[in-house]
């Protein structure tokens, strides 16, 4: 038996069954436990991706001043950066563990816990949207019901609703597939009969004047953001039960088919439904504008969001249970369930404070400046790492934090990983748009191109999410080559020693 093979904890002899507790955590998933094909993992993102919170966003992007011509090119351009996610996916089945256990390979052992602390306050952020547009689906259930809910009824709602979310994380990562995927054929229906009501009210010349290259890019990025970028870090936490030999072409091939398809229709679809039920997204819950409206009857609203909140259940399932590791992968000793646990209380308070202090619009703004600032510098030196080491890792060594790890180097930490990782969050916030009037600042010294690319309105092009990629890849592949050329070596040996080589 291979060396990794050795470091696997087998917690449960059947894996595929759905509804038991899980106990793995970032520990190594042994070819006897990986149950997943390509086609699941298809499975797992389509149902995440077929559902509310990207008809919100199509939604959203309405109120950017563009065309609805305009805004529809913006979510296809927007979403083939699930290409990202794909090839983010990849590692996870040659390595058989999570990805910020991955992560210390280009940063050591030490240098990867800020950077998974970082992953770990975005996934929370994800969480948080989740339940405050369950709220906010309740709410408007409760209008519709006749009750005019106070603020009392705000705190009963969030409170039920972090205590039922923590149910589905806790039981694994096969749980979270099998209910994902019961939920695709009901919100595939009532889309397309949304849609037929759509239709006759649409109105796509409700921006009379196109929108200027700055409203494009900022939007953009806002759609970046919240697709393939938003989702890169968690790829491989799933791919990770694939089996070792399974086809790269495969996964990066479902993954965007289960993603970038349906998420273009979907927002496509909030696109249309925002030219005649306006400001969706504006207030507490993101909902208020389907309890005032009637072109969309009354009946359908209330079976519509009654599904709604069932699903965002499950995507806030995905989101705890990719935080749950990472909190393992910062170094804090607990229990994957006790993770959940934690993070469902910070997600408790987070979300008072954002259904009490602002707009949906206001939180969802302010969290896409955080994952572009990390998330695009990250993503960049992940897979430029990974292509310096030709593709491979050495399993077992993933799974040391000690001296004795390949990865280890000085103190734990690959200070080119850092470096470009620091030089890259500088060039995204250099490029960043943000909205004066929302909470998040940058002083006007760290936002230069932003500064300089303002139109008479004050309102910049928001080039942060290339600048992040490309700064990023760029320093790493300069700061590292040397390095990494004798790393891949020595792992190649180490592999082959192991009986693990290609």
């Amino acid at each position: 038996m291979a060396i990794a093979e050795d470091l696997a904890v087998i917690h449960q002899p059947d894996v595929e069954d759905a509804f038991h507790v899980e106990q793995h955590g970032i520990d190594f998933i042994p070819e006897s436990e990986r149950w997943a094909t390509p086609k699941d993992i298809f499975g797992m993102w389509a149902g995440a991706s077929v559902q509310i919170e990207y008809f919100i966003y199509g939604a959203i992007l309405m109120t950017f001043g563009l065309t609805f011509a305009q805004v529809l090119f913006v979510i296809v351009l927007g979403n083939l950066s699930y290409f990202l996610l794909g090839l983010c996916s990849l590692q996870g089945p040659q390595t058989g563990t999570a990805v910020f256990a991955i992560n210390r390979a280009p940063f050591g052992p030490n240098g990867t816990r800020p950077i998974s602390f970082f992953n770990w306050v975005t996934q929370i952020g994800f969480e948080v949207e989740g339940l405050i547009l369950i709220v906010g689906a309740a709410l408007v259930l409760m209008i519709k019901a006749g009750f005019l809910p106070g603020d009392p009824a705000k705190v009963i709602l969030v409170i039920l609703a972090v205590a039922i979310q923590a149910i589905l994380p806790l039981l694994g990562h096969a749980a979270i597939v099998k209910t994902l995927r019961l939920l695709i054929v009901p919100f595939v229906v009532l889309f397309a009969i949304m849609l037929g009501f759509a239709i006759p009210h649409a109105h796509l010349q409700v921006v009379k004047a196109s929108g200027d290259w700055q409203a494009f890019t900022e939007a953009l990025a806002f759609t970046i953001a919240l697709s393939g970028l938003g989702w890169a870090e968690c790829g491989n936490d799933y791919t990770r039960y694939c089996p070792a030999n399974t086809s790269k072409k495969g996964i990066v091939g479902w993954v965007f088919l289960g993603t970038a398809v349906p998420e273009i229709l979907i927002m496509t679809l909030g696109a249309l439904v925002g030219t005649f039920v306006l400001n969706i997204g504006t207030g507490a819950g993101g909902f208020l504008p389907f309890a005032h409206q009637s072109a969309i009857p009354s009946w359908f609203v209330v079976i519509f969001l009654l599904f709604a909140v069932v699903q965002l259940f499950g995507i806030n399932s995905l989101d705890l249970y990719s935080s749950g590791v990472t909190m393992q992968a910062i170094g804090i000793p607990v229990k994957r369930y006790q993770a959940v646990l934690i993070d469902c209380a910070i997600a408790l308070g987070v979300t008072m404070w954002a259904i009490f202090s602002g707009s949906f619009t206001e939180y969802l703004s302010d969290f896409v400046d955080l994952v572009i600032v990390w998330i695009a510098p990250w993503c960049a030196i992940f897979l430029v790492d990974w292509a310096m080491r030709r593709f491979t890792y050495v399993p077992s060594e993933l799974q040391k934090t000690g001296r004795n790890s390949l990865y280890w180097r000085r103190g734990g930490v690959f200070w080119p990983a850092w470096i470009a990782q620091i030089i890259g969050m500088y060039a995204a916030i250099s490029a960043l748009y943000v909205n004066p009037t929302y909470y998040f600042r940058v002083p006007r010294w760290m936002n230069e191109v932003t500064d300089h690319t303002q139109d008479a309105y004050h309102y910049g092009g928001d080039f942060s999410v290339f600048l992040g990629l490309g700064v990023a890849a760029l320093v790493y592949l300069v700061l590292a080559w040397r390095p990494l050329h004798k790393e891949a070596a020595k792992q190649e040996e180490l592999l082959e020693e192991q009986g693990l080589s290609a």
